[in-house]
């Protein structure tokens, strides 16, 4: 029996872009199958290749930049524009600013790090005359609520001297009033849209500070001073605006970023992997096939909560096609996933290495998972036969 076998993975974050997964898991395939028809769907979700993606699917162009990044130094950035009929439409992505890969690893203070690279790529963006904006918000250096972003648009943030706070989210605790006077007024006239992870929430037990915090370096200590930070955020933006962003879906995304996009752009935001699919064509390619392989750096138990491999494996199982994954970690939590459309799962990591040798050796520990797993498929496919 020949298999139609779609790939819909995501990247591996500081490691492969989606791209070089999606090419890894295929050679896998076809070593173990080589008649499989196979089927790609890289599924950005918002972070590191979503720019490149969606261009590459509208036929649209890059756009090269020099922004400030994520630690105050200037770093090279892009943004891009789709192609196709329809309003004239940019395409940031947040991790080409402010991503994590931009902040050196002896520098990760999240209290320290700032968005303000995202404002200045919006700013290009219009200043190109941009009609629509869209805005993938995923592997984030930085837990300023999008403090850096909106300075970068004109606020201005105060302390109860009056003068401006400097950058980084640990600062946010000290904001007394937040000044909209200067705010460019043509973001009146944009549609901006933001791709989030729905269920990241700003404040509360699930909130950004507190549940993503240690993965960008913050102590114990820190994590505490940022969520203060992030409350008082939400309290003066609620004073300035009536906006109340603490418990707004998708308000935590990108470190507290999604509040700032809607709060300072007027952004809408949109659960990521809805408005991705719309790009992608997934829908079609899903219809056609047998089988989804997807794939993320790590599957836990936060897997289900807006995370590829199970949004993927949700929309496989309403059709009754199984999913597996491939991970570079297996996590604590990760047979939840079974409950959220992951038929099985596997770790790429065949035997102890360090993070640096799993990272540099990448696509080759991909290749051979996804080998594997074929020749498991092919071990139950004999046995169906008997």
């Amino acid at each position: 029996m020949t298999l139609t076998i779609l790939i819909a993975p995501s990247g591996f974050k500081e490691s492969l872009s989606v791209g070089d997964v999606t090419c890894a898991i295929a050679e896998g395939v076809r070593r173990a199958m080589p008649d499989a028809r196979i089927l790609s769907a890289p599924m950005v979700d918002g972070g590191e290749g979503t720019t490149e993606a969606l261009v590459g699917a509208t036929g649209g162009r890059l756009h090269r930049a020099i922004v400030t990044g994520p630690v105050g130094d200037p770093v090279p950035s892009f943004w891009g524009e789709l192609g196709g009929d329809g309003p004239r439409t940019a395409v940031i992505e947040m991790a080409a600013a402010a991503g994590l890969s931009l902040v050196p690893r002896e520098r990760r203070d999240p209290t320290l790090t700032t968005s303000r690279g995202v404002g200045e790529l919006i700013l290009r963006a219009l200043d190109d005359g941009a009609e629509r904006i869209l805005v993938g918000c995923g592997d984030s250096g930085i837990n300023d609520g999008g403090a850096g972003m909106a300075r970068a648009l004109g606020a201005r943030l105060l302390d109860d001297q009056g003068r401006d706070l400097p950058e980084g989210g640990g600062a946010l605790a000290r904001l007394a009033r937040i000044d909209l006077s200067d705010l460019d007024l043509r973001l009146r006239h944009v549609r901006i849209d933001a791709a989030v992870n729905w269920h990241n929430m700003l404040l509360g037990p699930r909130g950004v500070a507190r549940v993503f915090g240690p993965q960008k370096g913050a102590t114990p200590d820190q994590v505490r001073l940022l969520e203060k930070s992030m409350e008082t955020w939400a309290e003066r933006i609620c004073v300035a605006t009536g906006r109340d962003v603490g418990s707004a879906p998708g308000a935590g995304a990108s470190g507290g970023l999604g509040a700032g996009l809607v709060t300072f752009a007027g952004a809408r935001l949109h659960p990521r992997f809805d408005i991705m699919r719309e790009y992608l064509d997934f829908e079609r390619l899903l219809d056609c096939a047998d089988l989804v392989i997807t794939a993320e750096g790590s599957l836990d138990g936060q897997s289900p909560y807006g995370k590829v491999p199970c949004e993927v494996g949700r929309h496989a199982a309403a059709r009754g096609i199984p999913t597996i994954a491939l991970a570079g970690t297996i996590g604590k939590g990760a047979s939840e996933t079974f409950q959220h459309g992951i038929a099985a799962f596997a770790s790429i990591v065949k035997r102890p290495c360090t993070l640096e040798e799993a990272i540099r050796k990448g696509d080759k520990l991909l290749r051979r998972a996804a080998e594997d797993a074929m020749r498991m498929l092919q071990v139950g496919q004999r046995l169906a036969l008997r």
